[in-house]
């Protein structure tokens, strides 16, 4: 069944199907337009803004977001937002830190159910006790943690600012929580020395090396792009690793004719969008967490301003000191 050019201009939203064409068949689009039409007027009912991570699908990456990046770039953005409400398309840790950087604005998750395997590896109490184990030693927690976690912290980093994080301490060695890969993979590249959790990412922690082999095999001259948060022996075999943010940089640089983003599915199309004369190849692997988040609970989020995002002030404070020493870098 096709869709005519007329029903798709039948939505003020329509001039937005230009944008995701590539990525979003004709026929789909009816789906998401009324959805998209309604956030529209909503945010400016509301005097709100989206946030977006990377991971998120097309239709709401480019379609109603108003931030988009990796989260080392919304949590920046986030304290720059003049708006009364934040809508967090993302996961629970994410929604955490906005509320964090903007303790007066309503911040909301469309699902509370939007979690992160690395964040629920690890908690409050383990910190205390590796901070009992290893005396003196400070904690660089990852943002991918609960805001109880990152209170127990030293500072916080992202995948992209962690070598640089990890270095600015001056110490000769340092605890890193909880994504042990990062960690190992960060460890490569300083001489501080790093001890690790064993937290992983459920959609990172899947690539394997015999993965790159494959594709390189089946599609010859494919430029590999890993996720730190892959295990160290896949980001041995890419040709770059680096956080979603850099590897959509490295595309825009090199413009390479024929690539693969070992990471979350979506991340594949949101940076075609842009990039129409390099060729994508999607090794799929979904986030289960960053799926629950779609147009229509953001609209949800919106009409009955759920779910709100509330920290406990004490856990809040020093959870901010944390995130706030990282941003000064």
């Amino acid at each position: 069944m096709s869709v005519s050019s007329t029903a798709l201009a039948a939505s003020p939203a329509a001039s937005l199907y230009q944008r995701v064409q590539r990525v979003i068949p004709p026929m789909e689009w009816p789906v998401f337009s009324g959805d998209i039409d309604a956030i529209l007027a909503l945010k400016r009912e509301r005097n709100a803004v989206i946030l977006a991570h990377n991971y998120q699908t097309p239709e709401i990456f480019h379609c109603v977001a108003d931030i988009v990046g990796d989260s080392l770039a919304l949590a920046r953005k986030a304290m720059t937002v003049d708006a009364d409400v934040i809508v967090l398309a993302g996961v629970h840790f994410m929604a955490e830190t906005a509320k964090l950087l903007n303790p007066d604005k309503v911040v909301l998750i469309p699902d509370l159910d939007a979690g992160c395997s690395l964040a629920d590896s690890i908690t409050a109490a383990d910190v205390r006790l590796m901070r009992q184990n290893y005396p003196g030693v400070p904690i660089v927690t990852y943002v991918n943690t609960s805001a109880a976690v990152k209170a127990e912290s030293d500072v916080c980093c992202t995948s992209g600012n962690a070598l640089a994080v990890v270095e600015s301490l001056g110490v000769p060695r340092v605890i890193m929580l909880p994504d042990e890969y990062l960690a190992r993979n960060i460890a490569a590249q300083t001489k501080v020395e790093i001890i690790a959790w064993k937290g992983h990412c459920e959609v990172h922690e899947r690539f394997t090396p015999a993965d790159i082999r494959e594709l390189r095999e089946a599609h010859p001259g494919v430029t590999v792009l890993a996720h730190p948060e892959c295990p160290p022996e896949v980001v041995a075999e890419a040709d770059f690793a680096g956080s979603t943010a850099a590897m959509s940089d490295y595309v825009g640089r090199h413009k390479p004719a024929r690539v693969v983003l070992m990471t979350e599915c979506s991340m594949s199309d949101n940076i075609a969008v842009d990039h129409p004369d390099v060729e994508f190849v999607r090794p799929c692997n979904l986030c289960p967490h960053m799926k629950r988040i779609t147009l229509a609970n953001i609209r949800a989020a919106l009409e009955e301003n759920r779910h709100v995002v509330t920290i406990d002030p004490e856990v809040a404070g020093a959870a901010r000191q944390a995130v706030e020493r990282m941003l000064a870098l």
